[in-house]
């Protein structure tokens, strides 16, 4: 398992610089305007990182090389579960390392204080994305792989309005305080754990 999320990170490892682009061209696009632009810098930064891994499996033929090794599929859809859940804590965790900066750096920007429980709703929106693409991406060929990754990002573009709007929701109400949000919290989790076995299912009956 260690070796093939290694083998994801070191493919993408030459283009680190776009993931890094992707986060500086985010964070001057969204921070001087949206005032919850810490959910939508990480959750797009994050998205992207996704989208970049699963391309460059496309581009290199990886899946058809690594069916024919002693791994099961099983593993390398798990190996790329826990990638997305790593480029999720990195774009988050990015984000807020950036917006506490900004913060000392520009206080006329006013941008509003978080706390660490905030940052569950930017973790927990990437999840459900991440969920939703994971099968897409396994089940289709490499353009119809291509095609989703387009859609995603165009869908994403779309709904930074409407995020901002239930992100400022979640803000007034603060997580800790709504039960709601808690059982949104742990049918996310239960979401993203039956992607994962939809993904398993669909990647044991793909032909290569």
């Amino acid at each position: 398992m260690l070796n093939l999320l290694r083998k994801d990170f070191i493919a993408l490892k030459s283009s680190l610089w776009m993931t890094l682009l992707f986060l500086v061209v985010f964070s001057v696009a969204f921070i001087p305007k949206v005032e919850v632009s810490l959910y939508l810098v990480g959750i797009y930064t994050a998205f992207a990182s996704l989208n970049l891994g699963t391309m460059i499996d496309i581009k290199n033929h990886n899946h058809k090389f690594l069916v024919t090794l002693p791994v099961k599929r099983k593993q390398l859809v798990q190996a790329k579960y826990i990638a997305a859940i790593l480029y999720t804590l990195f774009g988050v965790f990015a984000s807020y390392g950036i917006h506490t900066l900004v913060t000392f750096a520009m206080p006329e920007l006013h941008k509003p204080e978080y706390s660490a429980i905030d940052l569950l709703a930017p973790i927990g929106i990437m999840l459900v994305l991440s969920a939703i693409y994971m099968p897409l991406f396994y089940s289709l060929s490499k353009k119809g792989a291509a095609i989703i990754n387009v859609v995603f990002m165009i869908i994403l573009i779309g709904l930074a309005q409407p995020t901002a709007i239930v992100m400022n929701m979640v803000k007034e109400k603060g997580i800790s305080d709504d039960p709601m949000l808690i059982l949104v919290l742990i049918g996310i989790l239960l979401l993203f754990a039956a992607s994962y076995f939809l993904t398993v299912h669909l990647f044991k009956r793909k032909d290569f």
